[in-house]
């Protein structure tokens, strides 16, 4: 059975070049790279180099990166480090279609105290900057918007967004995950003062990430304990995986690849179309879209079900049914997606290993098991 993975979205195999720069890591240099001692100082050299290449891939000065275990613990330490430097009171602004790893931390913060104002989405997914405007309050504290959707791949105006925080004195975090790597992630051209990234959401291991802090941005550590990364995230540094995480992040800043990319996907799009006709529709933005990102909905079917006539196919799907109803994901959900398209969608994401013969099978498989469903 031929297996076609397109889920490049949920997590990125490594990068052979990213597991062998791991691999002395785990062996000769296994140094403390806190140490002084020669043991320490080869791994200390490591990490140092790490922060520079991931620093050289966001446009920022090294010391405003901060290494965390990945970007669930990015988003958390931006939120939870904002609300406790700020006497553990404030206002926040997020969107209606962020990841669990900024709603479930603004959830908490509401149970002490914090305020929350959810901004919408059009059908696209997409936000209206005057919305977040709108939303900001004398006493918020920051504004946090995802660069791009991990469900339907929707890309942001976060540079718009950020004229508008600064304008009001407010801080602008943005969750980074899915945008690493595929599209522009500068810092400076997009205007945050914080910025989240996860390394196997770009060809490297999982367990690692960053969060960009700007210069002269005041967050209460989310870890406390000894002084490492400056006193902002207390524990030994995992070399190996930051190792991983800076040879990721040069592969990263090379978006020619994403041009290949892009094309398997509006081919895959074509022959969808070409196939299904109105029978399948595109969920997200037609233009402003993740290059990698093909979120459709094949009417009268139901996702999960298709998924599971093609177990060799790596692909996610949208909503879950159960008993005749309709479990739709929030992201579908804030789109006012109408229940007939959720109940069908399914989120195909391709990445540098994927190649035409994949797109080929996916429809192969797809047209004979919507055809043998219709017979039915």
């Amino acid at each position: 059975m031929e297996r076609v993975y397109l889920d490049y979205n949920a997590s990125t195999p490594l990068d052979p070049s990213v597991r062998d720069a791991i691999i002395p890591y785990l062996s000769t240099a296994f140094g403390n790279p806190s140490s002084s001692h020669w043991a320490g100082r080869p791994a200390r050299e490591a990490v140092d180099q790490a922060r520079c290449r991931v620093a050289a891939l966001l446009g920022c000065l090294p010391e405003e990166v901060v290494f965390t275990s990945g970007g669930t613990e990015a988003n958390n330490h931006a939120l939870k480090g904002t609300f406790f430097a700020n006497g553990a009171a404030g206002h926040f602004v997020a969107s209606a279609v962020e990841h669990p790893a900024v709603v479930e931390p603004l959830r908490f913060l509401q149970s002490l105290g914090a305020e929350v104002s959810v901004v919408p989405v059009d059908r696209y997914g997409m936000i209206d900057p005057s919305d977040v405007a709108a939303a900001i309050r004398k006493n918020t504290l920051l504004v946090s918007v995802m660069h791009a959707n991990n469900e339907v791949g929707t890309v942001q105006p976060i540079a718009e967004i950020s004229d508008l925080c600064r304008a009001a004195g407010v801080m602008f975090h943005t969750d980074a995950a899915q945008s690493v790597g595929k599209i522009a992630t500068r810092v400076d051209e997009l205007g945050v003062d914080m910025l989240s990234m996860a390394a196997h959401k770009f060809y490297g291991p999982k367990g690692v990430g960053a969060l960009y802090i700007r210069k002269g941005v005041r967050l209460e550590p989310l870890m406390h304990g000894a002084g490492h990364e400056a006193g902002r995230r207390a524990g030994t540094e995992n070399v190996s995986l930051l190792v991983g995480l800076g040879q990721a992040a040069d592969l990263a800043a090379d978006l020619g690849p994403m041009d290949e990319v892009l094309r398997l996907r509006e081919v895959f799009w074509a022959r969808l179309r070409e196939t299904f006709g109105e029978n399948v529709v595109l969920n997200g933005h037609p233009e402003l879209r993740l290059p990698n990102t093909l979120n459709v909905a094949f009417i009268g079917h139901v996702g999960g079900e298709i998924l599971a006539a093609m177990p060799e196919v790596a692909a996610t799907t949208g909503s879950a049914c159960h008993s005749g109803t309709v479990d739709m994901s929030p992201v579908l959900r804030a789109m006012n997606t109408p229940e007939q398209i959720a109940a069908g969608t399914i989120r195909f994401s391709l990445g540098r290993l994927s190649s035409e013969s994949d797109v080929e099978h996916v429809v192969s498989q797809l047209t004979h098991i919507l055809t043998s469903r219709a017979r039915a």
